[in-house]
């Protein structure tokens, strides 16, 4: 069942709470009067119109500058180097993942199940039957492919579908967490860096939820590498969106963590260990008794 998002109360147009009447639009907007106190509503509401106008939003850009063919003793393929930037001086860092067109192919599938009116003039390049290997047919498709998530992106409701990141991370994710179920924790942290940043680039238009799993695996990681101070981290980062949106599960495991590693690193923890025990006590047994990592590993199996 989706998380219903709390309402929020727009109360005053104010400095403050002007840029939060719109969330979704993914503008920074700075607006400076000289005097909130002397505006009237109707110029605040001038001020914050006329600053949006001069803002531009921040989308996400795709580019697939390269490939590579993949060779086993029973398969070939192509590979697409997808990255990931979001547009004018709001980002610096590209991050990116590899994508074959059987990826792109099931993704499109899942898209056409929720959003097959939206997307009727979408369409996926199609599949080549021969000359998959021609560097002149990749680069054509190469071009086609990056069009392709351009098109998508435009649509809003895809966007914002959780959908649109699965497509991005869902690999790194399931490598991530096989490697940390396996104790390998070090290439663990390495696959779940890249998914982060990824996420970190879809975040003004996913929840902020959308990252919980990956700052939980991340602090898990830290933990069992006896690193603490980065395990408190994430942990730490991780648990604010968790209270928001009452992921209770996250939460109490989340506290439980921080209390932990508090105590080790002199951190003050006596409010951590309130707020546990308070959410213990008030679901009188229905808050989940298991410890981060357990809940970790049952991620993405």
């Amino acid at each position: 069942m989706a998380e219903a998002e709390p309402e929020r109360d727009t109360g005053d147009l104010t400095e403050t709470n002007l840029t939060a009447l719109d969330p979704g639009s993914n503008l920074c907007l700075f607006i400076n009067p000289p005097s909130c106190s002397s505006l009237t509503t109707k110029e605040l509401q001038q001020n914050w119109r006329a600053a949006k106008k001069r803002e531009r939003p921040v989308r996400l850009l795709f580019e697939i500058p390269s490939t590579r063919i993949i060779e086993h003793s029973l398969s070939r393929y192509v590979v697409y180097e997808v990255v990931l930037m979001r547009s004018g001086s709001f980002d610096s860092r590209r991050v990116s993942v590899e994508r074959r067109y059987s990826d792109f192919s099931r993704f499109h599938h899942r898209l056409l199940e929720e959003f097959n009116e939206e997307l009727e003039e979408v369409l996926l390049p199609r599949k080549l039957l021969t000359g998959n290997f021609s560097p002149e047919l990749i680069s054509e498709r190469r071009l086609s492919l990056q069009d392709y998530l351009a098109k998508l992106y435009a649509v809003r409701c895809v966007r914002h579908s959780p959908l649109f990141p699965t497509f991005f991370t869902e690999h790194e994710q399931k490598r991530a967490h096989s490697l940390l179920r396996a104790g390998q924790f070090g290439p663990a942290v390495e696959q779940l860096q890249t998914v982060l940043e990824t996420e970190e680039k879809l975040l003004p238009w996913q929840k902020p939820t959308l990252i919980v799993p990956t700052l939980s695996a991340l602090a898990v990681c830290y933990r069992d590498l006896d690193d603490p101070e980065q395990a408190f981290a994430a942990a730490q980062r991780a648990l604010p969106p968790v209270r928001r949106y009452g992921q209770k599960h996250y939460r109490a495991a989340l506290l439980e963590l921080l209390v932990d590693l508090g105590y080790q690193l002199g951190r003050p923890v006596a409010q951590l260990q309130e707020e546990l025990t308070v959410l213990r006590d008030a679901e009188r047994g229905e808050v989940s008794s298991r410890s981060l990592k357990e809940l970790v590993i049952h991620e993405f199996t």
